[in-house]
């Protein structure tokens, strides 16, 4: 009896994520803006992007030299839902890396980036508003050259030792949807970069009036000024550089007195529940002058003085365990025994005093006494050169207590911030800037999903510029994959007024009104398909049937579950030319 022959393959969520970006239309808006030169063979630009990209969001990894074999073990799949050309070796690290190349051609992908954003403005019936752009910075093992993308600068990953790129990405509210994906040198600077992000998302969106938001960073005049200048609107908290500690507290005089009123912001009340307060605070306005393009601009700016009592608690709570640490490093201070320093003047223990006071932003918060503690010792006498004496020496101790007054002021000042704003009262009020303000979460979310598990951006191995840029974009694109699932999802069942259970290991039961989209492709894990024949005998197919809750997300998709039957019909046919290369 011949030995049977048996293909395996875990289909897992390909078929959904094809289908997904083929709703997206990235196949062919990246054939359309990135021609391939003339040997390029097997699949095209925007079949190996998708088939890439499965690879990516799949398996959180996105090394070249992966890739290939991951392509080996799924070829029947790839073939039945992608493309039945699909190749081995149209995944070999070879064509990966030209695809990066061309992914990197600033002049491709801003075009493209474009046309991408007004189609799925269109297919997904969003309404562009508001967007958040800020920055990131992504570690590298590479290494540093004179005009190269990778430089050693500010750490937002707290590895000052590494090399580093910057990334600058523009993101689309409520959903997160990335609009503008900018590459910079690990050095540069945050704040020239928001007016080139601007300017790129003005373009993607086509369309004034819209409401930019950023950090303190994107407050610099030139910046605001611009986007005066274009039509738009902006909402940014200010640095100190633009607004001192001196002005705010002068204008919190007021609040202390009594004189100015403040007006409280409530969160929404969830049905059955009580409204919450989350901040007060009130406003005035500006008269700001600047010169945009060689032109005057001058517009009235409106101020927000706002206290958020979340952010005043962590910030009290902060300070108190910073007041802590340093009492206990004063005490040890006064420590003496081997290994311990002594203070045989007061200038030494103030010197050592001030140090940490200024580690822990402590100054004024203590109060501190110096106090000497004189000894006198006999000294035997070394013969008629060296007659016997007596020496005194001092030690210098300090004694402290906490500066309640000054604690208190200190507290009652935490928590204020000042946000700037050029919409009309009728545009945005107080509370509406600070509930804008306060979902610039979502912008760091992506941030973390574009460097965590589920695009793996770090640590990157390129080394090639070009290639390098060309890799962020890519990952780019699996972000918008993320976000569009989690947020078709999260509407379909906000508008059905239902839930989805079945995601949550261990609690079948369990349901949840806002899954992420990790949670939607884990629940696709254990579909597999396969194909099998005895000798010359006919091949046959298995697909494992999808359960009620696979069923359940295809549909809250608008997917149909035949992306995944067809696949058993579709074997039959591929399964023999398997040997093929």
């Amino acid at each position: 009896m011949s030995k049977p022959t048996v293909i395996t393959e875990h289909v897992s969520d390909i078929p959904l994520l094809i289908e997904q970006m083929r709703h997206m239309q990235l196949i062919s808006l990246i054939d359309k803006h990135f021609a391939p030169h003339g040997n390029w063979d097997g699949l095209t630009p925007g079949h190996l992007t998708v088939l890439w990209l499965c690879y990516i969001l799949s398996e959180g990894d996105h090394r070249l030299n992966q890739v290939e074999e991951w392509a080996q073990d799924h070829l029947l799949t790839l073939r039945s839902c992608l493309s039945p050309g699909t190749r081995r070796l149209d995944a070999s690290d070879d064509h990966l890396a030209r695809l990066l190349d061309m992914l990197g051609n600033t002049e491709n992908w801003e075009p493209f980036e474009e046309d991408c954003a007004q189609g799925l403005i269109r297919t997904y019936a969003l309404e562009p508003q508001v967007n958040r752009t800020d920055s990131t910075t992504a570690r590298s093992y590479g290494r540093v050259t004179a005009d190269g993308l990778f430089q050693f600068g500010h750490s937002k990953d707290h590895r000052p030792d590494l090399p580093q790129v910057k990334i600058n990405l523009t993101t689309l509210d409520p959903l997160g949807l990335p609009l503008v994906t900018q590459v910079y040198p690990g050095q540069s600077s945050d704040d020239p970069l928001y007016v080139p992000a601007i300017e790129r998302t003005q373009a993607c969106l086509k369309q004034s009036g819209l409401t930019h938001i950023g950090d303190s960073k994107m407050g610099a005049l030139s910046t605001r000024a611009y986007v005066q200048h274009s039509g738009d609107y902006y909402l940014t908290p200010l640095a100190l550089t633009q607004m001192s500690a001196g002005e705010i507290d002068k204008r919190l005089a007021s609040v202390w007195s009594g004189q100015q009123p403040l007006t409280a912001v409530y969160r929404p009340a969830a049905k059955g529940t009580r409204r919450e307060k989350i901040a007060e605070g009130f406003e005035w306005t500006e008269s700001l002058t600047a010169t945009v393009k060689e032109q005057a601009c001058q517009w009235t700016e409106r101020r927000f003085l706002m206290r958020s009592f979340k952010y005043a608690t962590a910030q009290e709570k902060a300070l108190r365990a910073r007041l802590t640490q340093a009492q206990a490093d004063l005490f040890a201070l006064n420590q003496r025994g081997r290994g311990r320093q002594r203070y045989p003047t007061q200038v030494l223990l103030e010197e050592a005093v001030q140090t940490i006071l200024t580690q822990y932003q402590a100054d004024g918060l203590l109060k501190i006494r110096y106090e000497a503690q004189h000894t006198t010792r006999a000294v035997r006498a070394y013969g008629a050169a060296r007659p016997a004496r007596t020496e005194e020496t001092a030690d210098y101790f300090l004694r402290m207590s906490v500066n309640a007054t000054a604690l208190a002021h200190a507290i009652r000042r935490l928590g204020w911030r000042v946000y700037a704003a050029n919409h009309p009262k009728r545009k945005l009020a107080l509370a509406q800037a600070v509930d804008a303000y306060r979902h610039q979460y979502l912008e760091e979310r992506g941030f973390g999903r574009l460097k965590g598990r589920a695009l793996a951006l770090t640590p990157l191995y390129l080394s090639n510029d070009q290639r390098l840029a060309g890799l962020i974009r890519l990952l780019s694109l699996g972000l918008r994959v993320l976000t569009l699932v989690e947020f078709e999802v999260r509407r379909q069942l906000q508008n059905s007024q239902t839930d989805l259970a079945g995601l949550y290991a261990g609690q079948p039961k369990r349901a949840t009104t806002r899954p992420t989209t990790e949670q939607l492709l884990r629940a696709f894990k254990s579909v597999t398909l396969t194909a099998w024949r005895t000798g010359q005998d006919t091949w046959q197919t298995h697909l494992s049937p999808l359960s009620k809750t696979q069923q359940r997300i295809l549909k809250l998709l608008k997917f149909p579950a035949k992306i995944y039957q067809r696949l058993e019909k579709q074997s039959l046919v591929l399964a023999p030319k398997m040997g093929e290369p």
